[in-house]
């Protein structure tokens, strides 16, 4: 492929009238602030609210009914903290961090300095209450961040673009928050990896499905949203070092894209739109190819299925990764519309401050064409947002 004439860089994006080309975010989060769930919360769960305390070592730390060890917010909110710093930057209350995590202003000012024309937004303790044990609950605190974060979004409303999160706590539960997502302005679900009853492939979730693409609302599965590979399995690995957990992370999602395509749910609804964030994507490329090889080979049960696995996939779902070199190397995934690149501000991963750079050294081979669909032209025409 002819190598771009253009590299990216944050100046390229500076001024109003640059930002029509600047790239987007398709994963972002938010540090959800102190208030997030106790002032929003249903007054019958409020006591129970997930709240910030002092840990023992004197740091915010978010407290969860049902759940053992507080969360430190620290750590999500390290983007752009050299590594050497990180164990430090564990010990950092809110007003340690950068606001922008959790400031819809502030955001907008780390979007300009690094030329970012706009975020979706993802929650940080809302992925750790994916694996929460009790339904009912999750649920009320789903609904709690949900009303805070269209509050939060409404404030900059043409460069932050919201997922609602939904616990799957039954299939009208889900539904209903759907239709109550998309009234508060919200652009897709953020989808639990575990749902309470049965499994995503099983047909009793087809009214969840048909709702989905009726609302014309993405489903979001982000790593680390499964009960089987959680937050906390990440740091506990079953073998090896803690680094072995980080290895492991693209698998909780790697097998929720398993049970949308063998289990024929996209070959039902082929206006669905998937996304899996944060799990890199350079892995694409063989999954598809593993993917048609066992259809090929071991047919039996898939006879439901009229395309090839590989075909779904390029059809149906979206994937974002931040650094990932790897992920811009095979044409066929590159030009199939699949690829949704992220920044991850403001945690530990993010690209921030450097993501121009990233962009500009690892897609230096791609067109313009090719790097600006992959950069802002695909979110788009996936959330059909209008920037």
């Amino acid at each position: 492929m002819p190598a771009a004439t253009l590299p990216l860089t944050a100046k390229s994006y500076q001024g109003a009238s640059s930002m029509s080309n600047a790239p987007i975010s398709a994963d972002s989060h938010i540090v959800e602030p102190p208030e997030c769930y106790v002032d929003n919360i249903d007054p019958k769960w409020r006591d129970v609210a997930p709240r910030v305390e002092k840990n023992a070592k004197g740091v915010d730390a978010y407290v969860i009914d049902g759940m053992t060890n507080p969360i430190p917010i620290g750590l999500l909110a390290a983007a752009g903290i050299p590594s050497s710093e990180l164990v430090a930057a564990r010990r950092h209350s809110y007003d340690q961090i950068n606001r922008a995590a959790f400031d819809p202003n502030a955001r907008i000012a780390i979007q300009d300095e690094e030329g970012i024309a706009g975020e979706l937004i993802y929650a940080s303790i809302g992925m750790v209450l994916c694996a929460h044990r009790d339904y009912e609950y999750k649920t009320a605190c789903m609904t709690a961040y949900n009303r805070w974060l269209a509050g939060f979004c409404a404030a900059q409303p043409t460069r932050l673009f919201g997922l609602a999160q939904t616990s799957v706590e039954s299939i009208d539960q889900t539904i209903a928050d759907m239709e109550t997502a998309k009234g508060l302005g919200l652009v897709g679900m953020m989808m639990t990896g575990t749902p309470q009853h049965e499994d995503y492939d099983h047909p009793d979730y087809d009214p969840v499905w048909q709702t989905a693409v009726d609302l014309d609302l993405p489903l979001c599965f982000h790593i680390l949203t499964s009960n089987d590979y959680d937050v906390a399995a990440t740091f506990r690995p079953p073998r090896g070092h803690k680094a072995n957990g980080f290895m492991n992370i693209i698998r909780g999602v790697q097998d929720i894209l398993g049970v949308f395509v063998f289990g024929g749910v996209l070959e039902r609804f082929p206006q669905l739109k998937i996304v899996v964030a944060e799990g890199d994507a350079g892995w694409v490329s063989h999954w598809c190819y593993r993917a048609d090889h066992v259809a090929e080979r071991m047919a039996v049960g898939l006879e439901q299925l009229s395309k090839t696995p590989s075909q779904y996939v390029r059809e149906h779902v979206r994937f974002t990764f931040q650094d990932d070199k790897t992920a811009y190397r095979d044409p066929e995934i590159v030009d199939s519309g699949c690829l949704m690149w992220a920044s991850d501000f403001p945690h530990t991963d993010s690209t921030y401050p450097h993501s121009q750079q990233t962009i500009s050294s690892q897609t230096a081979h791609l067109t313009d064409a090719q790097r600006q669909r992959i950069v802002r032209g695909n979110l788009l025409e996936t959330f059909k947002l209008a920037v």
